[in-house]
């Protein structure tokens, strides 16, 4: 059994690696600060955050207070929430209940935190406290990570909510659930992000952001929220769209409790499902600019969806059963299948309805004759055979079948010409 290492006299980065590690602390690496700068970021973290003000702990108005990795290792470790003292692990069940550091308003300009345990970070403004603050408050709590490197940190859960990260590097981090509402991602790194789950909504892409494989929707962490985001022409080709079945801006317009779990008044459902309506749209317009066809065409159909149950709360009936039935024969030219389904289905139904009545009138059809009368009956080209004559039953069903093909071949023109061609 070998001891365990001593402390690095020196700033041998590797040495302090080795020695955190035997520590239990895998994730240090830099030498600890010294006892002066230990005793001024107590001193700093012992300050009461004032959102009206604009006070917090590690912000001052001429930016003069710049935290280092080795700082934030250090508030990592002797971080005290909860009963506890150390980082956040989620996955260890006493650290569910912990708040993260907070470091709203810090400045991390460049800063290597490649790897650091960060979840529950508290980077920013919370929902709650974004809708009673003035706009110019937001701001002020922002974290600075511009040029900064956090490739696989941990930061489940943080509130980042217009935080800059302008040509920051984020390679395979862990955003789960993150807040990251407003946020400055132009010229980012997200090559292998975890994105599941996190709000994205009103977040700055530009060319320059890098999406590659990222993570949108996982089972645990659910999709992301992605209304009113600034795209700004980034390649969305790098992304496997097929993982995003559904934006989270949907399935919250589906819950009918609120956060405060409290059930939602038709107004803020209608509000709630129009918001995913333009997500979707604006989505499907996106990925179709930049030929993404097939990708564009599930979430332009998830609009409609969400657009039919607008109709439905704001008791448009007539326009809310026109759309079911448009969804249902056509899938509003985004299935192709259905249409072909509704043909086959209502042929065959009124194929069977008139061997029936040939059978009860005795004038037995066989199914092929029954089929031929039924499809040019649905295409308005019925003919009267010598088994029945105007003045039967099965006359009546012709006519019947003729105004339904006519209606249906009017639905398939329809939403398919918008389909194809009014892209």
């Amino acid at each position: 059994m070998t001891d365990a290492p001593e402390r690095p006299s020196t700033d041998d980065r590797d040495a302090w690696k080795v020695y955190w590690t035997a520590q239990g602390m895998p994730w240090r690496a830099d030498p600890v600060i010294d006892e002066g700068r230990q005793l001024y970021l107590d001193e700093r973290r012992a300050i009461t955050p004032d959102i009206e003000q604009g006070i917090y702990p590690f912000r001052d108005e001429g930016g003069s207070i710049k935290l280092t990795r080795a700082d934030v290792e250090w508030l990592l470790a002797t971080h005290e929430s909860g009963g506890f003292i150390g980082p956040i692990h989620l996955s260890s069940d006493p650290h569910k209940g912990r708040e993260g550091l907070d470091l709203r308003g810090a400045n991390l300009r460049g800063a290597n935190l490649q790897g650091l345990p960060l979840a529950r970070l508290r980077g920013g403004l919370t929902y709650d406290e974004r809708a009673y603050v003035p706009l110019e408050k937001h701001d002020i709590a922002s974290m600075h990570l511009e040029g900064a490197i956090l490739s696989n940190a941990h930061l489940e859960l943080a509130n980042l909510s217009r935080a800059y990260f302008e040509g920051a590097i984020l390679r395979g981090t862990y955003l789960s659930g993150a807040d990251l509402f407003h946020a400055r991602l132009e010229k980012t790194t997200l090559t292998g992000a975890h994105l599941d789950g996190a709000d994205l909504r009103f977040v700055f892409f530009d060319t320059a952001t890098y999406l590659r494989d990222i993570i949108l929707a996982t089972d645990n962490a659910g999709p992301c929220w992605l209304a009113g985001v600034r795209w700004g022409g980034a390649d969305l080709s790098l992304v496997n769209w097929s993982q995003l079945r559904e934006l989270k801006d949907e399935l919250w317009a589906r819950q009918p409790l609120n956060s405060e779990r409290k059930p939602k008044g038709r107004d803020t459902r209608v509000g709630d499902y129009q918001t995913a309506v333009r997500a979707n749209r604006k989505l499907a317009s996106v990925l179709r600019d930049q030929g993404l066809n097939e990708d564009a065409d599930n979430f332009a159909y998830r609009a409609q969806q969400c657009q039919r149950s607008v109709l439905r709360l704001q008791r448009h009936y007539l326009r809310f059963f026109g759309s079911i039935f448009l969804g249902a024969v056509a899938g509003y030219g985004y299935r192709p299948l259905r249409s072909f389904a509704t043909y086959f289905l209502v042929i065959l139904g009124f194929a069977a309805t008139y061997l029936v009545l040939g059978i009860a009138s005795g004038h037995a059809l066989r199914w092929n004759e029954a089929i031929v009368i039924s499809m040019t009956a649905f295409h308005g080209r019925g003919f009267f055979s010598t088994a029945f004559q105007p003045s039967d039953p099965q006359a009546g069903v012709a006519a019947a079948e003729a105004f339904i093909g006519l209606f249906i071949e009017i639905t398939f023109i329809a939403t398919f010409t918008q389909r194809f061609f009014a892209r």
